[in-house]
Parts: structure tokens; C-alpha cells; sequence
């Protein structure tokens, strides 16, 4: 029967993308968006139902598919039949108002944006039944199982850390916040696909289970991975991973400075002040401004510990600069970079 439905060839985005709709890792979105629930999430961040949702969940193409409402697709990955979608809508896009929209820019500069203008502008919407699921990894847990795993532990405060990145010291402040406010600490890395400047995901898993094993209490940080791919839209981003990791489990979440963000389209701040925008939305979220190391404060440092007095001799800690002495052959110094991990930093560069 599956064998003589009509078949489209999807990516690894999509494939992730289905088997979070098909766990529930994205409730209340229960399927590819139809053009309605599309415009209304990038419009009004809200599903036409009403709910809170930032980020479209689309099933986009580069060809027009000549299926519609009502028929059964098999959706195809590497030639072979991964799942069914029921069409419910087959309808195109104005990719870059929709970009406008989503992203606050049209700009292809942006990664988000040309991810989106490169799937093509026609999209099918439905519900999706999966008929074999992806190989995991034992990183890779449904919502139900990291809910059953706080249940065994006890959590009942659960604070979440969301990241694309490799561990540097401000991450790893942001984490040890987490576990003064909670009972645990989830580190919840994206595993999907990055820009191309990012760490690759096997060197963020590496540097994280070094930075746990050695430097953290094992016992009350659990570290799972979200199998989807980054989309750099900044604080609607923010309200997304902020909805997903509630459906882990999650009671709390970590918003830091350019939650999200990418380049100079986001200001540092947007991510917190558009959860002022929102009604509550079943987990609390915890803001955290800018984190640094302050050599008069004795070592890492945040703007509301840190005296303004001392914004001078402020060391700002980022990635993109840990990268570039990495590049160059240079030692990032401890005030960045727990030097134990540089030898697993060094293999992503």
C-alpha cells in the first residue's frame, strides 16, 4: 500500500522536523502549518487556535508537488520511506515577506533567511505519521522519556540551557545559575544543522561532557540533545526553544544576552523583552544580562554583579572570538576558555 502512494524527497531538517511533531516536542503544532496557521505564527505569534507559537513549521519545496488535500504522500529520505503526510494544504509562499516576518529581515546575508529561501517556495501542510524512525544516538530522548527521567530524579524545578555553541565561561555561569534556582539543570544542545562557522555538533557534545563530567555535580545536571536545526531568528527563536523545553519538562529557562541572535540583526536584548509581549506561558523565564570576566570583581562577572565603576577593565567572553585565537594558533586565555577543553575546541576549528 505505502509502495504505490506518490513520493517526495525531503532533507535531514525535515526528517528532524516530523519525528518533534510526531513526539510532541513542538505541542501544540501538530503538523506542517498550513498557510493560515504559517502567517498567523509570523504575524501575530500566535496559532489561529490561540496558543503561543513563534517559528513556522514548514514543509517547503523547490517544484510545485502535484498532490493536494486529501491525498497521502510517503515522504522519502535517502530514497527510502520514512513517514506519510496527510495533505491538507498544498499552497506557495511569499518567502520573503514571510522572511520579514519571521526574521526581521529579507536579507540572505542572514542564515535563517537563506535556509529559508533555499527550500523553495511551495509548501504542503498535514499531519505526519512516521513509519521508521531515525537511528538515535543516547543523547537523543523524546519529551516523554526527559520527563520521566526528572520523575526518577526527583526534579521538580528543572531550569533549561539552551545552546548552539561549545561550552566558554559564560555558558558555564549561566549553568551553575541554573543549578542554585533548580533541583537540575538541563543542557539541552541543538544537534541539528548549524552555520557553517559554528563548532560541529560532535565537538559541543565533547567540550559539554568534559565541562560536566569535570567541573559540575554530575548528579543534578542532565544533558540531552535537541535534534533540530538552528534558525537564528533571534528572540521568536527564544520563545520557541522556551515552548520546546517545556515539553521536556522544563520548569524554568535561561535567557542570556542575544538569545539566539547571529551578527548585529538582534539587539542583545530583544530576546527578553519579547516574553513582555506574551501571556504566561507554563515556564518561567530567567533573564540573565551580559556575562564577563571582571578582574576587579575576582573572576566571572554579570552587569547586575558587576559594579558599573568597573566597566572598564570588563574582559567580554564570545565564541566568535575564541574561534578566531584558535584559527590563529593561539591559546584562548582562562578568562574565556576552561583550558581543559581546549584540546576538543582545537579538532572544531
Amino acid at each position: 500500500m505505502v509502495e504505490t502512494l506518490p513520493a517526495l524527497e525531503i532533507g535531514e531538517d525535515e526528517r528532524l522536523d516530523l519525528e518533534n511533531l510526531a513526539t510532541g516536542a513542538f505541542f501544540p503544532v501538530k503538523g506542517f502549518m498550513t498557510r493560515e496557521e504559517a502567517l498567523s505564527v509570523a504575524h501575530e505569534m500566535r496559532l489561529p487556535t490561540g496558543e503561543v507559537w513563534t517559528i513556522p513549521i514548514l514543509l517547503q519545496f523547490r517544484e510545485k508537488p502535484r498532490v493536494g488535500p486529501g491525498n497521502t504522500v510517503a515522504l522519502l529520505h535517502g530514497g527510502e520511506r520514512v513517514a506519510l503526510l496527510h495533505v491538507a494544504e498544498a499552497y506557495e509562499l511569499d518567502l520573503e515577506a514571510l522572511a520579514r516576518a519571521v526574521f526581521g529581515t529579507d536579507s540572505e546575508t542572514h542564515p535563517g533567511v537563506a535556509r529559508l529561501y533555499g527550500k523553495g517556495p511551495y509548501a504542503l501542510a498535514g499531519r505526519v505519521e512516521v513509519l521508521k524512525p531515525r537511528p538515535r544516538t543516547p543523547l537523543e530522548k523524546t519529551p516523554e522519556e526527559v520527563r520521566a527521567f526528572f520523575r526518577q530524579r526527583g526534579w521538580r524545578k528543572v531550569v533549561a540551557f539552551q545552546t548552539r555553541n561549545a561550552p566558554h565561561r559564560a555558558h558555564e555561569y549561566l549553568i551553575r545559575l541554573g543549578l542554585e534556582l533548580a533541583d537540575g539543570v538541563l543542557v539541552h544542545p541543538i544537534l541539528g544543522a548549524k552555520k557553517p562557522d559554528d563548532f560541529p555538533t560532535e565537538v559541543i557534545v565533547e567540550a559539554y561532557q568534559a565541562l560536566i563530567r569535570d567541573f559540575l555535580p554530575q548528579e543534578r545536571v542532565a544533558f540531552f540533545g535537541l535534534a533540530t536545526p538552528m534558525r537564528y531568528a533571534g528572540p521568536k527563536e527564544a520563545v520557541f526553544h522556551a515552548l520546546v523545553r517545556k515539553n521536556f519538562g522544563a520548569t524554568h529557562f535561561l535567557v542570556g544576552r542575544d538569545h539566539a541572535g547571529v551578527g548585529d540583526f538582534y539587539d542583545p536584548y530583544a530576546a527578553h523583552r519579547i516574553f513582555d509581549r506574551l501571556p504566561p506561558l507554563g515556564i518561567e523565564i530567567v533573564k540573565v544580562g551580559a556575562v564577563f570576566h571582571c578582574p576587579l570583581c575576582g573572576g566571572i562577572a554579570s552587569e547586575r554583579t558587576c559594579p558599573e565603576g568597573h566597566r572598564e577593565k570588563r574582559t567580554a567572553i564570545s565564541m566568535t572570538k575564541v574561534r578566531a585565537l584558535l584559527r590563529e594558533g593561539k591559546a584562548p586565555p582562562s578568562e574565556l576558555v576552561r583550558p581543559e577543553l581546549l584540546p576538543i575546541l582545537r579538532r572544531g576549528v
